[in-house]
């Protein structure tokens, strides 16, 4: 059938509640199916198809809109429980790896359908959107594009772990949500009691270090929480993690060449992995490709808001990605030329430039302006090495050979007072007690579980085990956009221990902004997988190491006046579980004990950070 309409919101919507598509196996995922109507009756017709499935339900208040406001525009909508959620039969685990062939099962299902034409796209968000890269690598017959939105690449190296750390902040939050939300709970209302009720307590959990991972409100959910305590405890990179449903980054050469929309943002959870799948799919074939990196953290409901944490980036900031979307199955599904392939493959949001004034509601207005780009990182870049120096220094001058001895710095990590996360790409929760994911003034707040006491409202940078350097105040606009680089010359007294990098945008005293310390990225690397992430090995006490580790990428301008800062610490909890310093398995409760750690910055163990400056 031919839409001479196009796009436009031209058609009423029916909806086809909970039809059971078979599975291989026997299972069956239920599915909503949003259709073009016209009098209350989907109209007869064939139809470009989009697909989401989703382990959060699909009767979701946004996954309903989302559907309706397809289908208003001439598309079929399927939106469908991943196996064993909400309404679908089977066993959910996490990313299984039924996922790539429950995806092909349900394309074949939508391609023998009336209303379908045969052409379809797979979208989605986080899980939804990872889940649809084992189904790519199938090849299902009729796939022509995906839209993926802040997914996974390698959950290995990032956002399950990083850097050999576990990702605490994003992975307990999220289990909890999942187990709250799961079938058993939902049949069984005396265990959802006592979940409750143990979730009720959680606050004096996170209080009582070191945290004892089986005594979670997990225990009341024993699938969720074997699941949890596996992805703790798998701490070396081996087959566990190699799976292509949690790990393309094996698999990306089997990806077939479509067009792919793939989208992030700066404080959300998938910032590595997308940009290294943009590259490695752009380098593999000519379909074409496109990236969209905002301000936002990780959720659908960011995309329209200007604000992210404590901080406004401006009217300009947000965005309707339904209208984006809508513009690339047009040129995909239908051939409609949207100029959609005709654009930089490359969109980026650049923060900074903002007044610094306050805004009604209380934030912080630090600005930005949306750029398109040809490439990432940016063909323009100057990798320019800025150098830890005594006295807090960060400088691009080498400390010099011919000066006199300089002294390294030393702090003291206790994993019983770890530094307190204040925002960043954790996970967002409705616990007040932790930490919101965005961007926050680094000082600490007396409800969060990491701060110690009630009058704990000092800056992270006063703490003893915060090594903090920062540029002198700048004569002019410096642009950092791209991934950095942290290099550091580190000894310890421990056999293993953390070390722990955050790139901060730091305001002028005086005004409405008054020193505010904005958090912009951050990184960790656990010691015993400095060299290997599969095979670890311990250090020495006091024998020097070179070390490096990678910051997530950003994007900002850091405004005349500003400071650039970076904070060497060992701690960022509950971002990152606290290190015990031990060489025992990780995840297993060993008794704790305090390292005192060293960062080196002398002419022959120049400790530093390669920051991607780009010429304005």
């Amino acid at each position: 059938m031919t839409l001479a309409t196009g796009s436009t919101a031209s058609f009423e919507v029916a909806v086809l509640r909970d039809l059971r598509v078979p599975m291989r196996d026997g299972v069956a995922l239920a599915t909503d199916v949003y259709l073009p109507a016209r009098g209350g009756r989907p109209i007869a017709g064939e139809f470009p198809t989009l697909v989401e499935r989703t382990p959060y339900d699909k009767r979701r208040e946004v996954l309903e809109q989302t559907g309706r406001w397809f289908a208003q525009r001439g598309y079929a909508v399927a939106m469908q429980d991943v196996r064993g959620r909400n309404g679908s039969s089977g066993k959910w685990s996490f990313l299984p790896a039924a996922e790539g062939q429950d995806g092909f099962d349900t394309l074949a299902w939508i391609g023998a359908q009336p209303w379908s034409d045969g052409h379809v796209a797979t979208m989605g968000l986080s899980y939804s959107a990872t889940n649809q890269q084992p189904l790519a690598l199938l090849r299902p017959q009729g796939l022509a594009t995906q839209v993926c939105c802040d997914g996974g690449y390698n959950y290995h190296h990032r956002t399950l772990r990083h850097g050999g750390a576990f990702e605490l902040g994003v992975a307990l939050p999220y289990v909890l949500r999942m187990a709250r939300e799961s079938q058993e709970f939902t049949r069984a209302t005396k265990g959802l009691a006592k979940f409750e009720a143990a979730c009720a307590e959680l606050e004096e959990w996170f209080r009582r270090l070191p945290l004892r991972f089986e005594n979670t409100p997990l225990r009341f959910a024993p699938g969720y929480q074997s699941w949890f305590l596996d992805l703790l405890r798998s701490s070396d990179y081996d087959d566990y993690w190699r799976q292509p449903g949690w790990n393309l980054e094996e698999h990306i050469d089997r990806h077939p060449d479509l067009p792919i929309l793939l989208q992030t943002s700066w404080y959300g959870h998938h910032i590595w992995a997308t940009t290294e799948k943009f590259s490695r799919l752009c380098e593999q074939g000519d379909a074409p490709k496109k990236l969209l990196i905002g301000h936002w953290t990780h959720g659908y409901d960011d995309y329209g808001r200007s604000w992210c944490g404590e901080v406004d980036f401006g009217p300009e900031a947000a965005i309707d990605l339904n209208e984006i979307k809508l513009r690339w199955f047009d040129q995909c599904l239908r051939g409609i030329d949207t100029g959609a392939f005709d654009e930089p493959p490359v969109r980026i949001f650049v923060m900074g430039g903002g007044s610094g004034h306050r805004t009604s509601d209380g934030r912080l207005e630090h600005g930005g302006v949306w750029r398109d780009e040809n490439e990432w990182p940016l063909a323009r870049t100057r990798w320019t090495r800025f150098f830890l120096l005594p006295g807090g220094e960060l400088r691009p001058d080498a400390p010099s050979p011919h000066g006199p001895e300089t002294a390294p710095s030393r702090y003291r990590y206790d994993p019983l007072d770890p530094v307190p996360t204040i925002g960043g790409s954790t996970q967002d929760t409705l616990y007040p007690y932790l930490p919101q994911g965005g961007a926050f003034d680094q000082r600490c707040r007396s409800e969060l579980v990491a701060c110690s006491g009630a009058s704990d409202d000092r800056p992270l940078a006063e703490r003893a085990d915060v090594l903090v350097f920062q540029t002198p105040i700048l004569e002019q606009v410096i642009e950092v956009t791209g991934p950095i680089t942290v290099n550091l010359w580190v000894a310890s007294s421990a056999v293993d221990t953390d070390f722990t990098a955050k790139l901060i945008d730091v305001y002028p005293p005086g005004g409405d902004a008054d020193g505010f310390a904005m958090n912009l990225t951050d990184g960790i690397l656990r010691m015993r997988y400095r060299s290997s992430r599969d095979r670890p090995e311990f250090m020495t006490p006091g024998k020097v190491y070179e070390i490096e580790f990678e910051l997530q990428a950003t994007s900002n301008v850091f405004a005349e006046g500003h400071r650039i800062r970076l904070d060497i610490s060992s701690s960022n909890f509950p971002r990152f579980d606290p290190h015990p310093n031990t060489g025992d398995p990780l995840g297993m409760n060993s008794a704790p004990v305090t390292a005192d750690n060293t960062v080196f910055h002398d002419a022959s163990r120049p400790s530093h950070v390669v920051l991607p400056i780009i010429s304005l």
